[in-house]
């Protein structure tokens, strides 16, 4: 322009079309989420973050929680944080990681109050899936992590997602059993009707808290009786 004072702006990355690659029940259930204005800019965000960043876990295994678990097959939550942020690690699981990757902390106290708890033998792998295929939804609150980067992708949206998520089991099924790890999980505590449902805490398993709560919660066998007692099939634990 002829005053020299027009500044050139480049254009927002378009909102993308939102075509899911979740499980036909949990899209469904969650219908309403994809088309919401939070969930576009979320996308977008994310399309973003991976112009000038590596991001985790790969796109195919974001929702893999939900793929894993479809919703009326859930029995168990247990909710983490967000996802591992090295190479390698997070592949859409709270607290699981790849097959061939090292244990993280808290996976390793985890594996140790499980053997506390039920006799439970360290395997090779921390890969959790097994647990998500008998009704264990393996839940992040946040679903992606900017690379080095922990909590880096909290506050854009993912938190609103997982959050409904919570709600809707809570509304719509009953007898769910809902393990609250450290005070981030427990204050998921405001999402779930512990009328119908079944809710235990504990500390976070992070060798920063560990020994204060989560060691002895033996949470792994109260939820196989909880399980037993609403005559459902408990967890095999053993990987």
């Amino acid at each position: 322009m002829a005053n020299g004072n027009f500044k050139f702006s480049p254009p927002k990355t378009p909102i993308p079309m939102i075509t899911p690659q979740i499980e036909n029940s949990w899209k469904q259930v969650l219908w309403d989420q994809f088309q919401a204005p939070y969930f576009a800019e979320l996308k977008r965000f994310l399309i973003e973050e991976k112009q000038h960043y590596r991001v985790f876990p790969p796109g195919g295994c974001i929702f893999n929680a939900f793929n894993s678990t479809p919703f009326d097959q859930v029995k168990v939550v247990i909710i983490g944080q967000d996802p591992y942020h090295e190479v390698g690690q997070a592949h859409g699981l709270c607290f699981s990681v790849q097959d061939g990757v090292p244990f993280p902390k808290s996976l390793i106290n985890i594996f140790k109050e499980l053997s506390d708890d039920v006799g439970f033998v360290t395997p090779r792998s921390g890969n959790l899936q097994k647990w998500t295929q008998q009704g264990v939804l393996l839940l992040n609150a946040t679903l992606t992590v900017r690379e080095h980067a922990a909590g880096s992708h909290q506050g854009h949206g993912w938190e609103t997602f997982t959050d409904c998520a919570i709600q809707r089991l809570s509304e719509q099924r009953e007898g769910l059993v809902f393990l609250l790890w450290g005070n981030y999980a427990i204050n998921k505590r405001a999402l779930i009707d512990t009328s119908k449902h079944y809710v235990l805490t504990a500390a976070h398993p992070s060798p920063l808290s560990a020994f204060r709560g989560f060691f002895g919660c033996k949470h792994f066998s109260k939820t196989n009786e909880l399980l037993k007692q609403m005559g459902k099939i408990p967890i095999d634990w053993q990987l």
